[in-house]
């Protein structure tokens, strides 16, 4: 089974590049839908414990959560050494049931993936990519989104020009979504035979 790491700086249209993966039959795993499973699940309590009064009701408050890591990286350390290792499980828990299904190819869709040095747990990288101009116009849509927080998460990522060297291939969501599904299947139909060998090597 090849495993393909599907990532991009915030508003670069991972989202739409997932879901014509989807489409073309091929199983994808979302890291931040993985996350907030895990803020009404089982990173609650350890949450609460390195952050108290960020829960309620059973589930993290994202708001509260967020107004304690503004600024302080070393927050955001320690919030990610609580949440990384519970992510990893599902993703282990997702490529061996698709494995187990038969999947040629299965999905990680995961936005830090060459921040935390994820390339080197899948065969293949895309990146998706897009004109800062177009991406900040799209994250600034977003409901509660401010120009500062932004900015900040922008300060956590890889610049976009990194990433794109870093790619195995590099899907432009600047266009269309029709322009942008022609590139992610010409991508897939390359792949059709590729062997992978990632998942022997870390999660099998």
């Amino acid at each position: 089974m090849l495993i393909i790491g599907l990532t991009g700086s915030i508003g670069m249209g991972k989202s739409t590049v997932a879901a014509r993966l989807r489409t073309l039959g091929i199983a994808v795993c979302d890291a931040d839908a993985e996350v907030h499973k895990l803020y009404e699940g089982a990173a609650v309590a350890p949450i609460e414990a390195a952050f108290p009064g960020t829960t309620a009701g059973g589930r993290v408050d994202r708001q509260k959560l967020a107004q304690v890591l503004i600024g302080k990286p070393d927050h955001f350390k320690r919030l990610e050494a609580i949440v990384h290792p519970l992510v990893l499980e599902a993703e282990r828990s997702f490529l061996r049931n698709a494995a187990a299904d038969g999947a040629a190819m299965a999905v990680l869709e995961i936005p830090l993936l060459l921040e935390t040095g994820g390339e080197a747990r899948v065969d293949v990288v895309i990146v998706c990519s897009a004109p800062a101009d177009a991406q900040r116009a799209r994250v600034l849509e977003r409901p509660g989104m401010t120009a500062e927080k932004l900015d900040q998460l922008l300060a956590r990522q890889m610049p976009d020009a990194e990433k794109r060297r870093k790619a195995d291939f590099v899907v432009d969501t600047g266009g269309t979504h029709a322009e942008t599904d022609q590139q992610v299947d010409r991508i897939v139909e390359s792949l059709q035979d590729r062997p992978g060998t990632a998942f022997a090597a870390f999660w099998s």
